[in-house]
């Protein structure tokens, strides 16, 4: 499945096409409860309203606040929407568990291209600034190039996650060409004692007595999420549009990123190690997960004045801001 908009991706636009911001200078952060969702609450500081179901587990640096916002009901957003008059939007919000994707494909649809295009026509008419978070799960049914794929290939993905997330960025792209969409991959770091993101996931499963199998032949480019935050943040001022790959230098099995995850976390390295099992996705019975979803942020590095953090430095700005969950 190929996306439809890729002429200029990622390329600054011109400034004629900026409309003027509404008033309020808020920043909404739909998501803003998930596992990156708080992060970029943190990042966005005392202009931020986080959207969601619930609370995040954090507060906003200097303030901000919180409204409740279900976007799975008709009509829910646009009285977010609004209420609060926002200045610029980041859209962390998605329907993200592959597997309830495959058996709730309606809901994806909602979630996953419904909500990008409200919020893609409500920008463009507003003249808000929005950053949209995609995935590299839009990839996964071909081999990527050499260096990872790039914005301009075209997507296949494997999953009714993937598809409803590609079709999720024609979408606004096509109201709301000036968007930016960024695609991030696979995310590590504190979830603030939630187990959530590939690190934390990985050791409140080694805390519980589990033994998780790493795949050695599942390939990603992943990056710590108060990285892929603040990236996201610093988009928000910069005069980019288009599809735009934020990930990090790294290509890693997942396997290999456990282990590293479990050296840095300086936790009974030995024992966990002894607890972590190496095998294939098809010992797992899980062939049709994709491969290799390597991503090539070669545009981004050159765009973003954030820095994106290899697996071995990112995991240290993770562990120095996360208490142990054993």
């Amino acid at each position: 499945m190929g996306s439809s908009a890729k002429p200029s991706e990622g390329k600054p636009s011109p400034a004629s096409t900026l409309r003027p911001a509404p008033d309020s200078g808020a920043t909404l952060v739909l998501g803003g409860s998930g596992f990156l969702g708080s992060h970029v609450v943190l990042a966005v500081g005392a202009r931020a309203v986080s959207a969601s179901r619930v609370e995040g587990p954090v507060a906003p640096v200097g303030g901000g606040r919180f409204v409740k916002l279900d976007a799975r009901i008709e009509g829910s957003l646009a009285q977010v929407l609004a209420a609060v008059k926002p200045a610029a939007i980041v859209d962390c919000a998605a329907f993200s568990s592959v597997s309830e994707a495959e058996t709730n494909p309606a809901l994806a649809r909602r979630m996953n291209v419904d909500v990008p295009r409200e919020l893609g026509r409500w920008c463009a008419a507003s003249g808000a600034r929005l950053v949209h978070v995609s995935t590299d799960l839009v990839f996964g049914a071909h081999p990527p190039p050499e260096g990872g794929f790039r914005e301009d290939d075209p997507t296949a993905p494997t999953s009714e996650y993937g598809r409803s997330k590609a079709a999720g960025e024609s979408a606004l792209l096509e109201v709301m060409p000036a968007a930016v969409v960024v695609r991030l991959p696979l995310l590590y770091g504190n979830s603030f004692g939630r187990g959530r993101g590939a690190s934390d996931s990985l050791l409140a499963s080694l805390g519980n007595g589990m033994r998780p199998m790493l795949f050695t032949d599942e390939w990603r480019t992943p990056l710590e999420v108060s990285n892929a935050a603040r990236a996201l943040v610093e988009l928000l001022e910069k005069d980019v549009r288009g599809i735009l790959h934020v990930a990090g230098p790294e290509r890693i099995s997942r396997y290999d990123l456990g282990l590293t995850t479990i050296d840095a976390s300086r936790l009974s390295r030995g024992r966990l190690r002894e607890q972590v099992r190496a095998g294939t996705r098809a010992d797992a019975k899980q062939s049709s997960r994709p491969a290799d979803v390597s991503l090539d942020s070669t545009r981004a590095r050159e765009i973003l004045a954030t820095p994106l953090l290899g697996v071995r430095a990112g995991l240290d700005v993770a562990f120095r801001t996360t208490a142990s969950v054993f």
